[in-house]
């Protein structure tokens, strides 16, 4: 592979860095307030309950299938644990436990649509969407009214701040997406869970157990979902039924613009971060622009949108620049044979 190819290739790979860059130059000189310190910190913060998940759609988009119950499980896993921790145990719960049982939950969630997606081999749209509906009527149903206070511990991810007046949720945030930057890349079971969505069938003869990586996609995304939801709780210092409701397709695109594809078999977690500050810097622009909170959600839609064509175009020209190469090497291939007959 030539090294223009290679440079080709990587900027394909990295393409939302790229646009974010441009993004952060354009509103600089046309939107008031975004470059101070004050404001991209507050875009890191707002950030940061959406990029888990962007990380959790993602994951799943990597091993070749979908999720649209993780907007529900945002609020199904905090709401259930803290009706434990404050109406169903007659002793209530420590708030430590709280936190544990409310990752817990959302790695139930995650194991209960991965087996039947796995294994039951259930279409993850189907299964999903009904799993998200459930949850969510669940939800309303239990929890009608706000739970609160919250303890400071159970705050503390959505609403503790550090040194430099930065938020907690936005260390938190670059430390699961190191973590799993790491686990994607470096790791035999990373390469083999990018396997098994790349090509799941050659995955599979070549000895992986992608039904177990296909469960274990589905309840990572379900503990980050969850996750999510304690950075929510925290933030507005209760629980509400309505948490996460609509950010489904905002994961799927914040997913895609980071570099996942809806064929699975792609993906970093590096780029779903770009992705995820993407959408936080777009929503936090059309905000101070004044822009009708109407219009917000029609430019939200096209973002999506664009997302999807993101994704084809860059499928149509990976292909194109690999054909290329190979009819160039073949063609000096042709041409040195030729040489040697004469």
């Amino acid at each position: 592979m030539s090294r223009t190819l290679r440079a080709q290739l990587f900027l394909l790979d990295n393409l939302i860095w790229v646009i974010l860059l441009g993004f952060f130059l354009i509103n600089m000189f046309i939107t008031p307030q975004f470059a101070t310190y004050g404001n991209l910190v507050n875009i890191l913060y707002h950030s940061s309950i959406m990029s888990m998940l962007v990380l959790g759609q993602g994951l799943i988009l990597m091993s070749g299938n979908l999720d649209l119950s993780l907007e529900s499980t945002l609020a199904f896993a905090p709401g259930m644990a803290m009706l434990f921790a404050v109406r169903w145990l007659p002793f209530g719960l420590h708030p430590v436990l709280t936190l544990i049982l409310t990752l817990i939950i959302g790695f139930l969630v995650g194991m209960f649509n991965g087996y039947f997606i796995s294994k039951i081999k259930v279409n993850p749209l189907l299964q999903t969407l009904s799993t998200m509906i459930i949850l969510r009527g669940v939800v309303l149903f239990l929890v009608p009214f706000s739970i609160y206070p919250l303890s400071d511990v159970y705050r503390f991810a959505g609403s503790a701040r550090i040194a430099g007046n930065i938020p907690f949720a936005v260390v938190l945030m670059l430390v699961t997406y190191l973590i799993f930057h790491v686990v994607l890349q470096y790791t035999t079971i990373g390469r083999r869970y990018l396997a098994t969505g790349g090509n799941p069938k050659a995955s599979y003869i070549s000895g992986i157990n992608t039904t177990k990586m296909v469960m274990y996609g589905y309840a990572v995304a379900g503990v980050l979902a969850a996750i999510a939801g304690i950075m929510t709780a925290g933030r507005q210092g209760s629980v509400t039924n309505s948490m996460g409701d609509g950010n489904v397709l905002l994961s799927f695109a914040g997913a895609i613009l980071g570099g996942a594809s809806l064929h699975g078999g792609k993906g970093t977690a590096i780029g779903m971060l770009g992705g995820a500050l993407l959408l936080g810097m777009f929503s936090n622009s059309l905000n101070l622009l004044g822009v009708e909170v109407t219009l917000v959600e029609a430019a939200k839609g096209a973002l999506i949108f664009l997302a999807i064509i993101i994704d084809r175009v860059k499928i149509k020209v990976r292909s194109n620049l690999l054909y290329k190469e190979q009819a160039k090497q073949l063609e000096e291939s042709e041409n040195i044979k030729q040489c040697n007959n004469d």
